[in-house]
């Protein structure tokens, strides 16, 4: 799928898609379909998208809070959750100004370069219980538990502590005893 694909799916903003996207595209970004919306880059880093919805059509910069925002047009779309992405919304044509839009991604393109950019919080495992009890009692099995990686690491206290019964908790630990002390992480064999 292309950018002009994706304007035709959304006939109510089509004419909208294909404005934004005539704007970013001059401005010396990648544009590419990433998460079935248009996605536009620089050095292979996302530097901002477009999508439609039902009531409006939104413009977002992945690293939006860096952006002076001298219009006072963006907004943080999930408090609390995202960090660096702001959201520029639109109801209708009439609110594209064509130089203001060219303005906020020529200075999102500038960060980028200049390699502004909130990184994801890690967040570390919540190690249940039950599985530190297990890695206090065996020497071996905590140091092979440390060896793994913290997305492994994390993958094993969640379905442990996803069990809603201790008798499923216990089970659950019992079945990955075995596979911490080889080094494997719980979802290896699909990978």
């Amino acid at each position: 799928m292309d950018i002009s694909q994706y304007a035709s799916k959304h006939p109510k903003w089509q004419n909208q898609i294909e404005k934004l996207h005539e704007i970013i595209s001059g401005e010396g970004l990648n544009p590419a379909i990433k998460w079935g919306v248009p996605v536009y880059a620089v050095d292979d880093k996302n530097v901002v998208g477009l999508a439609a919805f039902k009531n409006h059509f939104a413009l977002w910069f992945y690293q939006g809070v860096f952006l002076t925002d001298k219009a006072g047009v963006l907004i943080n779309a999930q408090k609390d959750k995202t960090r660096g992405l702001r959201q520029w919304k639109f109801d209708s044509a009439s609110e594209i100004d064509e130089g203001l839009v060219r303005d906020y991604v020529l200075e999102a393109r500038q960060n980028q370069l200049d390699g502004k950019e909130i990184k994801p919080k890690k967040k570390k495992a919540d190690i249940p219980e039950i599985l530190s009890k297990a890695l206090d009692g065996d020497a071996e099995l905590l140091n092979a538990f440390k060896k793994l990686t913290p997305g492994k690491q994390k993958e094993y206290a969640e379905y442990i502590a996803s069990a809603k019964r201790e008798e499923t908790k216990q089970s659950r630990l019992e079945k990955s005893l075995a596979l911490i002390k080889r080094g494997k992480g719980l979802h290896d064999k699909y990978k």
